[in-house]
């Protein structure tokens, strides 16, 4: 997944500055239809299944004027949240989980996938993180999920990121890829839809790279759980629910159908969010099998929610603000 975990670093709590949120509401028909419905998202799986949702007509029941455009970094991300002109987004849920702990009104309505996190290598030896000692590794985001969970994985498996590994941190899942495909470093720690582009080009470069380790799977052998990282979901702001929260129950409805949908056509799903993702069709389709996409209310994934923030919250749970968010954050 594109970024924003650990928002600290970027000064991310200064996102939001208003009250609680209220509760989400049982479906119920709407008086009428809102004027709009704008979505933002990240350029990643999640939003192909929003960015499809708008393209089909799925939101019609509701709003004659459905819309999705991503955000391309955390800093245009605040910057719409800030200025109420973002409402409702994708957003890694160990970030909404930080900024509602400390007082700024956002709240979880579901979760979007369950981990699209994996570690690519021409190198067939690298099979799971143990194999990593000794190499370089490429892992972008410093600070935020990608990292962090990499870096619980390491200590799970007794490694020292410091001492066992040669680590150059990257901006991105993208610069990531491309410094494994330039030969700079023996693996990289990649989100989709930037893994398959990497196993796409490194085919068309003559290179045989591939998923050698899937972070899902290596997560739930640390958690002795499913393997399942419940990494971003749909989130809402107060200004949101104070004039939509009517429309929240459809909303998931809507979307738990798509994401069947996008799942068994992504193809499909790929031709109608290329335009607004600004990324290939074949590559979006490629990669939705990888993407783990689901629509789950958050209130429903809250036990894999939790596992999840506890093994990355860190010392004195920092990192989530000191505590696991209380039942008014799931909606």
């Amino acid at each position: 997944m594109t970024k924003l975990t650990d928002m600290n670093r970027r000064s991310a709590l200064s996102l939001l500055a208003a009250g609680a949120a209220t509760s989400l509401l049982p479906s119920t028909a709407l008086a009428s239809k809102l004027e709009n419905l704008a979505f933002f998202g990240p350029p990643a799986g999640p939003s192909v299944t929003l960015a499809y949702a708008v393209a089909s007509g799925a939101f019609d029941p509701i709003t004659d004027d459905a819309t999705f455009k991503a955000w391309r970094n955390p800093d245009e991300l605040r910057a719409g949240l800030t200025s109420g002109n973002i409402g409702i987004s994708v957003v890694p849920v160990q970030a909404a989980a930080n900024l509602y702990n400390r007082g700024f009104p956002i709240r979880l309505a579901n979760v979007m996938t369950n981990g699209l996190l994996y570690i690519i290598s021409e190198d067939a030896g690298i099979k799971t993180i143990k194999d990593l000692q000794g190499h370089s590794i490429a892992v972008p985001f410093r600070g935020d999920t990608p990292e962090i969970i990499f870096g619980q994985l390491l200590a799970f498996n007794g490694l020292n990121a410091e001492q066992d590994l040669q680590i150059t941190y990257a901006g991105s899942p993208i610069e990531a890829m491309q410094l494994l495909l330039a030969g700079k470093v023996d693996a990289a720690l990649t989100a989709e839809p930037s893994t398959t582009a990497g196993v796409l080009r490194g085919r068309k470069a003559g290179k045989k790279v591939s998923r050698v380790i899937d972070i899902q799977k290596a997560w739930g052998e640390m958690t002795g759980a499913a393997p399942v990282i419940p990494q971003a979901g749909l989130a809402v702001t107060q200004a949101f629910l104070d004039t939509n929260a009517d429309t929240l129950s459809t909303i998931q409805a809507t979307l738990e159908t798509v994401t069947s949908e996008v799942i068994e056509d992504p193809g499909k799903a790929a031709r109608a969010a290329t335009k607004a993702l600004g990324l290939p069709a074949p590559l979006l389709a490629a990669s939705v099998p990888h993407c783990n996409l689901v629509a789950r209310p958050a209130s429903d994934a809250r036990a894999d929610i939790e596992r999840m923030l506890t093994a990355m919250a860190g010392p004195d749970m920092a990192r989530i603000g000191g505590k696991l968010p209380d039942d008014q954050f799931y909606l």
